[in-house]
């Protein structure tokens, strides 16, 4: 059977470098802590149902499902504390912090994001070109914060769970009501997002269709960065450092994981979210 070909494999021209190996272990982190919280979290979400009591028992019942879904918490504290001490180290040695937070690379909004979500409704209607993109896009900064917020707020939360004594001795008891709350609604909603939009927008997309494994190999061809990126891609062009991020192709077991990894996961969380609308709307 042929293998399907990632868009960041089409077009021509030799591989660049888009990603390091730490950003690529982070996401790595992510997409396992991420997996797991989910799958013995939202059992506990719908435990009235047959499929969340399957999911519970596969996991090996619910002492083993939660003792799975601590460990994905510390790896979710453990890459969000690592990306932060990384992205504060980077800023120590730039030779300039205040461009570091508020330029081309950065993944702070800045003015530019909002022409471009202008521009991007334009071109939905015909009325102009669609946005050039620099190193990250309106839509991809947006999947940042977002789980920024998500570990935030989920996280905060689930402390307060996990430690009650702890926490009970400095704060009122209906503040682990609260806590039950937010930690459920909000897992809920992280779920839809990154299943849906998230999806759609890295891989489902007609020019990411059927995968885009960019995010795992760390490189793309340097037609698929004029297209995605093009504002970056000049720069680098600009400024003669395009040998620089040459790197070879990725090897056939990288890229072959890759590609079965993301199409995996893709219909993974899809099947999760038909099966929750499913529920929603017929589960008495």
């Amino acid at each position: 059977m042929k293998t399907p070909v990632a868009s960041s494999d089409r077009g021509q021209g030799p591989y660049l470098r888009r990603f390091s190996n730490l950003d690529r272990g982070l996401h790595l982190a992510v997409i396992i802590s991420f997996f797991g919280l989910v799958m013995t979290g939202i059992p506990l979400h719908f435990s009235h149902t047959r499929w969340a009591q399957a999911i519970m028992r596969l996991h090996g019942g619910a002492d083993s499902s939660g003792f799975i879904h601590r460990v994905c918490a510390i790896i979710t504290f453990g890459y969000f504390f690592t990306h932060i001490g990384s992205v504060f180290v980077r800023a120590a040695r730039s030779d300039n912090w205040k461009s570091f937070f508020w330029g081309p690379n950065s993944m702070v909004p800045q003015p530019k994001d909002v022409r471009d979500i202008f521009q991007m409704f334009k071109w939905f209607f015909g009325k102009g070109p669609p946005p050039q993109f620099d190193r990250f896009s309106y839509f991809e900064k947006f999947d940042y914060w977002a789980v920024f917020w998500g570990v935030a707020i989920i996280g905060g939360s689930g402390l307060l769970l996990w430690f009650p004594e702890f926490f009970a001795s400095f704060l009122p008891g209906w503040s682990f009501n609260l806590a039950t709350i937010i930690h459920g609604d909000e897992a809920l909603l992280a779920l839809g997002f990154i299943f849906t939009i998230h999806f759609f927008n890295g891989q489902l997309r007609p020019e990411k269709f059927p995968v885009d494994v960019v995010i795992f190999t760390g490189r793309a061809r340097a037609e698929y960065m004029k297209e995605e990126h093009p504002l970056e891609y000049e720069r680098a062009e600009r400024e003669g450092r395009l040998a620089e991020l040459e790197v070879p192709a990725p090897g056939r077991a990288l890229y072959l994981w890759s590609v079965i990894a993301g199409m995996s996961l893709v219909a993974l969380g899809f099947s999760l979210v038909v099966i929750i609308i499913l529920t929603a709307l017929f589960a008495h």
